[in-house]
């Protein structure tokens, strides 16, 4: 099923598909493969990016919406169930 979310990040994909791969990954060695392919061509850096988007969409069918770290090299995996989750900022939510 396709959320707004993932919407929102194929047509950002289609503009750039360097930040739509910066919005999945985070700064990390896909995001430099994404790079380079869209200086080497277009087209590829697309479908890398789009690649990327639909790896993102399985792991949310299969572990839930929030329920899945990325690893790299479009794998993900759960989250174990009483693993705490890292809060940046000011901000303590949710202790």
């Amino acid at each position: 099923m396709v959320k707004g979310s993932d919407v929102l990040l194929i047509f950002v994909a289609i503009l750039f598909p360097p930040a739509a791969a910066a919005f999945i990954t985070g700064c990390s060695c896909d995001l430099l493969i994404n790079i380079l392919l869209t200086v080497l061509g277009y087209i590829p850096g697309h479908i890398h990016a789009f690649w990327l988007i639909y790896k993102k969409m399985k792991a949310e069918e299969r572990y839930g919406a929030g329920g899945f770290r990325y690893t790299g090299n479009g794998t993900y995996e759960p989250l174990a169930q009483g693993q705490p989750q890292a809060y940046y900022g000011a901000t303590t939510a949710g202790r």
